[in-house]
Formats: structure tokens, sequence, C-alpha cells
């Protein structure tokens, strides 16, 4: 089986590449056709969304070979559902991450319980390397949703969060100590995709405040390491919350600035890519946990069940 440090550096290796060429692999625009959504969250076969750090590597693995049906399934499942991965057909790496609880004899007869992470590798293959499935696994997609009412829906989730988002100016950004997120006006948008987008990555930075997920990497000063890894987090945090309403992630050319140190970053640490995918999940859950009706859940790091 794979270890664990194998494990970790393959994926970072692997968008290591991606950024050294230029390539955000957060970011991709969909355009896929497929019935399962145009811009969606790789999805297993039982259609739940895959999170963290598996979301990046499915996308990354879906652009390389040009997929563009969203849906993964190991080779038993496939084999289950009377399917037949296609000879010679390349699996792509997704990862499981859990805790076991260990207890232990400590002095004086009592117990100490720790917990111990895990993580393992399983392969899965794309439903376009599988021959033989049930027909809607193929079905191309129906007629989109009017833009305007999936705008509408994303605005309501973001008045739903609670944060004080003011409009003004021509810059987007979070004040942290003064805690609120800082927008242009709509108008000065290209479109209202680009204007949710925006918000959504904004939104993402918001929920770092020690009101909320209390995160941080040791920011100093502007545009030092601890600032290129927050913001790292909340493009990741934004391409999946994009993905969650519906809406094509932005790409923000003012952020290209970072690519050098995120590379440096992820060639220093194995883990950082990891690390930074689980806090994106973990904000993208807290904001989702902000709407009426839901059930706020934790995030298990780095990880999660294929």
């Amino acid at each position: 089986m794979t270890t664990r440090t194998d494990l970790y550096t393959r994926v970072t290796n692997a968008i290591i590449t991606d950024l050294e060429n230029g390539v955000r692999p957060w970011l991709k625009p969909w355009d896929a056709e497929h019935a399962a959504g145009r811009i969606t969250r790789p999805l297993r076969a039982i259609g739940q969304p895959y999170k963290g750090i598996n979301v990046l590597m499915l996308w990354a693995s879906a652009m390389s070979h040009n997929f563009t049906a969203p849906i993964w399934m190991t080779f038993n499942q496939a084999k289950e559902l009377n399917g037949n991965v296609r000879k010679d057909s390349r699996g792509s790496l997704v990862v499981y991450a859990n805790r076991i609880t260990k207890t232990e004899a400590i002095e004086g007869g009592e117990e100490n319980a720790r917990d111990i992470y895990f993580m393992k590798g399983y392969t899965v293959f794309n439903v376009e390397q599988i021959e033989g499935l049930p027909d809607h696994f193929y079905a191309t997609a129906a007629p989109q949703l009017d833009p305007v009412q999936r705008i509408e829906t994303a605005d309501q989730f973001f008045a739903n969060t609670g944060a004080d988002i003011r409009h003004g100016g021509n810059q987007a950004y979070y004040a942290c100590a003064a805690d609120y997120v800082q927008m242009p006006p709509f108008a000065a948008f290209r479109d209202a995709e680009s204007y949710s987008a925006t918000l959504a990555h904004e939104l993402t930075h918001w929920t770092k405040h020690p009101s909320r997920l209390t995160r941080e990497f040791g920011r100093k000063k502007y545009g030092d390491e601890g600032y290129a890894q927050e913001e790292l987090v909340a493009e990741i945090g934004a391409a999946f919350l994009c993905c969650d309403l519906g809406i094509t992630p932005e790409i923000r050319e003012d952020h290209a600035a970072y690519l050098d140190h995120w590379l440096k970053v992820l060639k220093d640490d194995s883990r950082a890519i990891f690390k930074a995918a689980a806090h994106a999940q973990r904000a993208v859950d807290f904001l989702h946990g902000l709407q009426p009706g839901s059930n706020r859940t934790q995030t298990i790091e780095p990880g999660d069940q294929p």
C-alpha cells in the first residue's frame, strides 16, 4: 500500500507541476454539458460531492485527461453496476482520512485516550473510462437554470451569513480588525458571476476571524508568506463555494503574484496543500452552516472517503 509520505508527496508534486505551468487546478472554467451539472465538484457514484484535497486532485485529473463528466467510482463500484473499466485506463488517486481513538494506561491505573489520524490512498475512474454503466451516468445536461435565478440564490446565500458587506471604492478586501467585507459597486463588475465569485473569495477570508474559525498563518506584513497562505485558502475556498452555488469561479489576475509564494510553500512542506484545502473546506462548511436549516459538520483532515 502507498505510504502516507508517498501520498503527500505525490499530490503535492502534481500540484507544483500545474502551478509551474501557470495552471491553478482549482480554477478550471468548467464547460461540461453533463447532466450532473455544468459547474460542479467531483461526485461519487451515489452523487455525493468530494471534499477538501480530493476536489483539487480530481479537478486536476479531469483537466489532464479532458474528462467532461464529473462522476468517479472505484473499480469494484463500477463492477457492481455491471460496468467495465476500459483496458489500459489509468485511474486517479483520491485519499481517505479518518481517526481512531487509542486508549493507553498511565500511572495510577488511569487511562489516557488520544486520537490517531491516518490516511489511505484509493484509485477511482471517471465514468468516461467505464463502459456499460446505467444511462444516467452518461446523460447530457438539460437546459441550464435562468442565470438571474442562480445569482439570486447566491445573493441569498451571502445574505444569510450575516456578514457586514459594504460597497464602494475600487477594491475588494476583508478588513479583519473592523470585521467587514468591502466590495466595489455591483456595476463595477463585468457580470453578476464575477461579482458573486469575488464576494465568495472575500467571505472565505471573513471566516478566519477569531470569533469564527480563528485561522492564522503567522502573517506579519502584507505580501509575506503567511499572507500568501491565507490567499491560497481563500482562492480554493471560493472555487469550492462557487461550484456549490453553480457560478463560475473568478480568475483573479491580481493574485498571480502569489504563484511564487505558493510554489515555495508547497516545495518546503508536502502537507501544505492538504492543509490549505482542509482550511478551505472548513471555511465553506462554516458558510453553509450559517444557512437556514443547515447542520454544521466538522471536516476531517486532509481528505475524505472515496
